[in-house]
């Protein structure tokens, strides 16, 4: 497989999807050395099973091993880190990888309680976790959905997870987009399966999960972004962190070729004659937030409870302030410890949805005339 390449499957069995288009694309030929070590790395941003759109299916991760051990490679493990505010521990059980691990001996690790190295990444000093530092081979297994601050997530974004928790704090107190682009500088991305079987294309935490039944694999990051991307409807000048990545030699954008291993009339049945796309709620929902510096979970957090309100009530609701930019100011109303110098804030680091929808209902004023 060629690093302009993408390859392309359709189909309703991902563990099969994942072992065909491992074997097609060589993958073994690309490893070499069977005693490599092989990190696998999904993304378990939140203890919810795949299917709500915002984890990377554990069949997946199946196919691969299964491929991986057939072909001689038996030094693998699995590695991640979840968001700050929820467990890795947690997820590992609820997405299924626990399981996974069991059944098949792979070790599993949790980045969050893993040591750290403080890594050079082209001029900005990252904690990158020591787990991911000692791989010979990573194979980054991203879902291909919306974020309600970056707009998309896919393979660059997703090595999020091999960092400290304290990292990803302070990736929020600076350049979002130009934190992520550095930092796969240094990390390894070798070979990348991308999940677009159900991925919630407006939020990472899912919810509203769009069947696609499909997946795709790349050996360029930048380049697998760059067709996510327009496969979301988004132009790749929509996400700067990929531009950022390309300038600073991370892959190319562009040209692409795409090689399609099947056509699945299930698949695209269900695809129509136009991919799905974004829906545009985050976006709608921002209208109702100040942001400054917040952490994804945080923010996250209030997107989910605006999420509830109803047209009214949200059109009643004064903007509410939220991240790290707003520490030690005074303010009316804001969410997170953040904010805690305000007048009125929803407590947390960070708080749940559901505490922030109870905070929020709170602030909404009777129409006039209501009892």
């Amino acid at each position: 497989m060629e690093k302009n390449e993408i390859l392309l499957i359709y189909g309703s069995n991902p563990a099969e999807m994942a072992f065909r288009i491992a074997e097609a694309a060589g993958l073994a030929g690309l490893i070499g050395d069977r005693k490599k070590r092989i990190g696998l790395k999904p993304n378990l941003v939140v203890s919810r099973p795949a299917s709500g759109g915002a984890t990377t299916h554990p069949e997946i991760a199946a196919g691969l091993i299964a491929y991986l051990k057939k072909n001689g490679f038996n030094n693998l493990v699995i590695l991640e880190g979840s968001w700050v505010g929820d467990s890795t521990s947690r997820a590992f059980s609820a997405c299924g990888y626990k399981a996974l691990a069991a059944e098949t001996s792979v070790e599993l690790i949790d980045t969050q309680t893993d040591s750290f190295e403080l890594v050079d990444c082209k001029g900005l000093k990252i904690e990158i976790c020591s787990s991911a530092l000692t791989l010979d081979f990573m194979i980054n297994l991203p879902v291909m959905k919306g974020h309600c601050q970056t707009l998309i997530t896919c393979a660059l974004k997703n090595n999020k997870g091999i960092i400290t928790d304290r990292e990803k704090r302070r990736f929020h107190t600076m350049d979002l987009n130009k934190a992520i682009a550095h930092l796969n500088t240094a990390v390894r991305c070798d070979f990348i399966v991308v999940d677009g079987i159900c991925g919630d294309l407006d939020f990472e935490e899912g919810g509203n999960p769009v069947y696609a039944g499909r997946m795709f694999a790349a050996r360029d990051p930048v380049l697998c972004d760059a067709w996510a991307a327009e496969l979301m409807g988004c132009k790749t000048g929509d996400i700067p962190y990929i531009g950022m990545a390309e300038k600073l030699g991370v892959g190319r954008t562009g040209p692409v070729k795409i090689l399609e291993l099947n056509k699945s009339a299930g698949a695209q049945k269900s695809l129509g004659s136009q991919p799905p796309q974004p829906a545009g709620k985050v976006k709608k929902l921002s209208a109702c937030i100040n942001e400054e510096n917040a952490c994804s979970a945080c923010y996250a957090g209030l997107v989910f409870a605006l999420s509830r309100l109803g047209r009214s009530e949200l059109s009643r609701l004064g903007k509410i302030s939220i991240g790290q930019g707003f520490i030690g100011k005074k303010g009316k109303t804001g969410v997170g410890q953040c904010c805690a110098a305000f007048e009125a804030f929803c407590p947390g680091c960070p708080p749940t949805g559901a505490e922030i929808l109870l905070y929020a209902r709170g602030l909404i004023p009777r129409p006039s005339g209501r009892i």
